[in-house]
């Protein structure tokens, strides 16, 4: 029994009469009653809890204390019968953890609990700030629209958010429920705390939040190298978005957002991924100490108040006034503003033979129209970290169009590498000499440059090729060196730029050529770790060790190396001959068995729909549900899209994102096309109104279309 809260943006005006805005902060008395079996939550501490009858109905009254200055989009109410686990952190600050009863006995709390007193002590030193609360509850929830919510006290997170199963969970679903915890409990101080006057700023504080929830579970986490992971899961991601003509600054003027809907819409992947790179460059422009310095004063100065986000700049000027030999070319106010009341970002081209330095609006279209005016004119103060020949060089600031720094001009053996870690909010393109440099040297000996930057290297060449600035081939010679490549940043960002050539070519004739080179390059990877986990016996130590391979094999597999074949059939008939005894590790199940049921046939493909008939957890459901779309068998793929309609075979939440599977299986891909055209009208009325679910299913069955003819269909 659960009933839950949930205030952010606009309702809480819906629980109770109140001016709903985050400028007007109050401090709120709860009482909460209840039935007598179940438990009361709120933001504060409870104080008292006594039985008493209303109306002859016998209840429990709880009161809390009152809590601080606060806004009402972070108060929070929930009764549920849920129980906790807890622990004192040295501060007495009281720590729980709330679930379902049997996720707590199943120990599914237990992680997150250990890992949240490290996250408050470590955001305590760095915002030089004290948790302002008595007591942190967080609770996880079986049915929940946002993925968490940072209510203060009282955070409320998704169970895949939260819980933890130290048998059946993988390394992927520990990272989230790390990075989430991390992020949730960073607006604790910034968003609620300090909270932004009005909601066209909110991209400072989801943006911030982004940011710092990385150095919270490096805390936590300190042998993941998690920091390295904010270029996969920010900066590139957003670069796809921010490219396009159809962007938007991250900032918006207060009058431009009014209403419930449009404080919605702020809520999105610029707010969040790009308010996050931003934010990470100014704190790599700045240096770590003088950011953190800036912002604990901000903190200080404007605890339990409301902020716009000039003050913060205004903190972190002051910051830099007060750091000896400290200088910036200009002020962090005229630096960011270039950054955040512009949209998009520039592509830097760096002519090594001159040492000319120009900047450009990057466009993944060419052709399309930037009609959103800028005051700027798509101009950007950029910090331009590099190296030559492997040293670190002083950071160059790159303040107009064009400029020539003579210290970028190389000959001979020498070369330059610009954005080292990926630190600035640009890609970065070269003369062809240069490029050639880069090569050769991935080819010769790839550990002379940073790994972030090998993965930039080949994410840059595979988008500028898109964007017409260079030649295909040059994109396609950056994965050459791949088969010497065993770390995972490299690997993930080849295979995620490789995808789209998947997709466009595995109908056509040249695909055999495409899988060949693959496989030749996956091989050695696929026998490393072989070989690293004793023949497939032992979990890789290394936490991104364990992502790449996922990857060896299941790309291995796909591209047709024969030992990969008859280990994944292996494992997936062992399992079948003793279903209660699944010998497949967490981390591999989803490949193990995409590829078993591929390989295989209905026998195969009947187990896995009965072992999803009688799973309990979660993430192991959604595992085999992908899974049974991998099947090339047109029959069972045709019968899979006839279960997803019917409610008695599959939940209405999981229909379109099956269909959705069975697309991205070349051979389903046809057959999802047809199933939708046919079901059109029953899918669009179930399914279409309003929700991402039609949205992405539109997408989803697209994703290859690519000629002329596919054009006229839809």
């Amino acid at each position: 029994v659960v009933a839950t809260s949930q205030m952010q943006a606009t309702y809480a005006r819906k629980t109770f009469p109140c001016f709903d805005e985050p400028a007007m902060k109050a401090v709120f008395n709860i009482t909460i009653i209840h039935d007598r079996d179940t438990v009361a939550l709120s933001n504060g501490r409870e104080i008292d809890i006594a039985d008493s009858v209303i109306d002859g109905v016998p209840v429990k009254v709880t009161t809390f204390e009152p809590t601080e200055r606060m806004s009402t989009y972070l108060l929070a109410f929930i009764v549920s019968d849920f129980v906790n686990i807890q622990s004192t952190q040295s501060n007495s600050l009281l720590v729980r953890i709330w679930a379902r009863r049997k996720a707590i006995n199943d120990r599914q709390g237990d992680y997150a609990l250990n890992i949240s007193g490290p996250i408050f002590q470590f955001y305590e030193h760095y915002y030089n700030a004290t948790y302002p609360l008595s007591k942190s509850d967080q609770i996880a929830l079986p049915d929940f629209h946002a993925g968490a919510m940072e209510n203060w006290g009282l955070v409320t997170y998704r169970e895949t958010a939260l819980l933890f199963d130290p048998i059946i969970s993988s390394t992927g679903n520990k990272e989230r429920v790390t990075t989430v915890i991390s992020h949730e409990l960073a607006h604790m101080w910034f968003g609620n705390l300090v909270t932004l006057q009005w909601w066209n700023d909110l991209w400072l504080n989801e943006g911030f939040a982004s940011y710092v929830e990385y150095l919270g579970a490096d805390s936590a986490e300190p042998t993941w190298n998690i920091k390295d992971q904010i270029v996969l899961s920010d900066v590139h991601k957003v670069f796809a978005v921010d490219a396009l003509a159809s962007s938007h600054p991250l900032s918006r003027r207060e009058e431009e957002v009014n209403e419930p809907a449009q404080i919605s819409e702020m809520f999105n992947t610029i707010s969040y991924s790009k308010g996050a790179a931003v934010l990470r460059m100014l704190s790599e422009f700045l240096t770590e100490p003088v950011f953190a310095k800036g912002l604990s004063s901000y903190l200080n100065t404007f605890a339990f108040g409301n902020t716009v986000y000039t003050d913060l700049w205004d903190h972190l000027q002051q910051a830099v006034e007060n750091t000896p030999g400290m200088h910036i070319p200009d002020t962090v106010h005229n630096i960011m503003n270039h950054w955040t009341l512009q949209m998009g970002f520039p592509v830097v081209t760096i002519d090594t033979r001159t040492g000319s330095i120009t900047q450009k609006h990057f466009l993944l279209d060419p052709d399309s129209v930037v009609d959103r005016p800028s005051q700027f004119n798509y101009m950007w103060f950029v910090p331009i970290k590099w190296m030559k020949t492997g040293v670190e060089q002083q950071q160059y600031w790159l303040l107009q169009k064009t400029d020539t720094h003579s210290l970028m001009r190389v000959s001979g053996e020498d070369w330059v590498l610009a954005n080292t870690n990926v630190s600035g909010y640009f890609r970065v393109n070269y003369d062809l000499d240069n490029w050639d440099r880069l090569l050769s040297l991935l080819n010769t000996n790839h550990q002379a440059l940073p790994i972030i930057n090998r993965a930039q290297i080949i994410d840059d060449t595979f988008n500028l090729a898109r964007a017409k600035i260079i030649n295909t081939t040059l994109a396609l010679r950056t994965t050459k060196y791949l088969s010497k490549e065993r770390d995972y940043i490299p690997w993930e960002s080849a295979l995620r730029n490789l995808d789209f050539y998947i997709l466009m070519f595995d109908r056509t004739e040249v695909y055999g050529a495409l899988q060949a080179y693959l496989k030749k390059q996956i091989q050695p990877l696929f026998e490393h770790f072989k070989t690293i986990t004793a023949n497939w016996t032992k979990v890789p130590t290394g936490h991104t060790d364990q992502y790449n391979q996922i990857n060896a094999i299941g790309i291995a597999c796909s591209m047709g190396v024969e030992s990969c074949r008859e280990l994944i059939k292996s494992w997936y008939r062992q399992w079948m001959e003793n279903p209660h005894n699944n010998p497949i590790h967490p981390n591999l199940k989803s490949t193990v068995y995409c590829s078993a049921i591929a390989f295989g046939g209905v026998k195969e493909w009947d187990f896995a729909w009965r072992m999803f008939k009688n799973v309990t957890l979660a993430s192991e459901a959604a595992r085999l549900r992908s899974a049974m779309a991998c099947t090339k068998e047109p029959w069972l793929l045709n019968r899979y899209l006839e279960y997803t309609l019917d409610p008695t075979k599959m939940r209405k939440q999981d229909a379109t994102s099956t269909i959705q599977y069975v697309a991205r299986n070349a051979v389903g891909m046809p057959l999802a096309w047809n199933f939708v055209r046919a079901r059109w009208s029953y899918i669009f009325q179930q399914y279409g109104r309003g929700s991402f679910a039609f949205s992405n299913l539109i997408n989803g069955i697209t994703k290859r279309f690519s000629t002329e003819f596919e054009l006229q269909e839809v």
